[in-house]
């Protein structure tokens, strides 16, 4: 080797390690940048987790309220089912006792009708 040629490339040398150091310190903020972004993206993620559990917790409980309901809506129907039976049953009754009440009017009615029909067509005695 001739010393002649060493200064030269000793500079170059040089000059790629400087070169190599800043792209070494460019590429430890890039990664400290990244550290910061993936422990933000890991705090997100959790609060995304804690958020979605509260609202299947709240959706749960909803749906079991909702049921709840139909279940005592289901009951209410039962009871009025019931309720309109016996109802139903006290005015088919009512209808019967009024039915027997016209039938016995209808039948009075029948006899003053035949009666007066009588005295018309025979007048008899009484008659002026």
């Amino acid at each position: 080797m001739d010393r002649d040629d060493l200064e030269p490339r000793v500079a170059a040398l040089e000059d790629q390690v400087r070169d190599l150091g800043a792209r070494v310190s460019a590429s430890e903020r890039d990664a400290a940048a990244a550290r910061v972004l993936a422990g933000a993206a890991d705090r997100d993620v959790s609060e995304i987790r804690g958020e979605l559990r509260d609202f299947r917790r709240a959706t749960a409980a909803s749906f079991n309220g909702m049921r709840q309901d139909f279940v005592d809506l289901r009951q209410d129907f039962v009871d009025l089912r019931e309720e309109f039976g016996q109802l139903r049953g006290h005015v088919e009754q009512g209808f019967a006792e009024m039915r027997g009440r016209l039938d016995g009017a209808a039948a009075g009615q029948q006899r003053i009708i035949d009666l007066l029909t009588t005295i018309i067509d025979n007048p008899g005695p009484h008659a002026r």
